[in-house]
């Protein structure tokens, strides 16, 4: 028997295929065309705040050296200054800072980015579940980084300049001189540090709704959490018991919120369940 003997496929099959192919690979193709016109929205606002951000690098930078010169005045310094040992580095140093003034600027644009790109998939009860998180985030990251500027970074700069010798009857004099390029790294770190570690009620809450943990379950790891977080900071403030214990009790007090939410969500999930059950 030859493949000449087997009956013709009808052409109407293939027709068929082809329109099941074109409906599955349709709305791909639309998403994907979508994630690249936000993706070119958020790297434009990116581009543009940059550009800004470096036309003023020098005064963002007097700005994070602020606390530097206050606690160096205060220590009576009559001439504050930082220095650069690589002729590239101040070109580096303001390249970082117009980076990072970016990205803290343009974050609600990315923020809104992403929710106009997920909000069509979400139904109404799931759009208004998920908005509050997305406001919350630059919020809380915003207090974090305020916490460290105006109150952690002031303090940890006047306990780690106190060690200067700068008497007149000390054996050797020894002056503080901050390199631009390490200052930058340090202060930035601790920002930074302080505004992920405040997005914790979101992150835990968000995984709390899914059900991947629960305020039961936080709760019997508080322990374990609070030798964490003491840990963590530690790890991420300078070697002045004052640093630490600023990052480490807002760290704690932002777990236990995490469990008030999380059972607050949970219950109302219960009551739901429960009158569906009753339905």
């Amino acid at each position: 028997m030859t493949s000449d003997d087997y009956p013709p496929r009808p052409p109407h099959d293939l027709d068929d295929s082809d329109d099941e192919i074109a409906a599955t690979s349709a709305p791909l193709m639309e998403h994907l065309k979508e994630l690249r016109r936000r993706l070119i929205m958020v790297i434009l606002g990116l581009a543009v705040a940059f550009a800004v951000a470096l036309f003023f690098a020098n005064e963002v930078f007097g700005i994070l050296a602020k606390p530097y010169v206050d606690a160096q005045v205060s220590l009576g310094a009559d001439n504050v200054r930082m220095i650069y040992t690589g002729l590239h580095e101040k070109f580096i140093v303001d390249l970082k800072v117009a980076l990072y003034a970016a990205f803290m600027v343009s974050f609600p644009w990315l923020a809104l980015q992403v929710w106009k790109f997920i909000a069509p998939g979400l139904y109404k009860h799931e759009r208004g579940a998920f908005l509050p998180f997305l406001i919350a985030t630059p919020v809380l990251f915003g207090a974090g980084a305020a916490l460290a500027y105006f109150v952690v970074v002031p303090w940890a700069w006047e306990f780690l300049l106190s060690y200067q010798q700068v008497d007149a009857g000390e054996v050797v004099r020894i002056e503080a001189e901050a390199k631009v390029n390490e200052y930058l790294s340090l202060i930035m770190k601790l920002i930074f540090a302080f505004g992920v570690s405040f997005l914790m009620p979101v992150a835990l809450t968000l995984l709390g709704r899914v059900g991947i943990v629960s305020a039961e379950g936080l709760r019997t790891k508080r322990k374990y959490m609070l030798v964490g977080a003491f840990l963590m900071a530690a790890i991420l403030t300078p070697p002045d018991p004052f640093s630490q214990i600023a990052l480490g009790i807002p760290i704690m007090l932002l777990y236990e919120i995490s469990i008030i939410l999380i059972s607050m969500t949970e219950k109302k999930r219960a009551a739901a369940d429960a009158a569906h059950d009753d339905e």
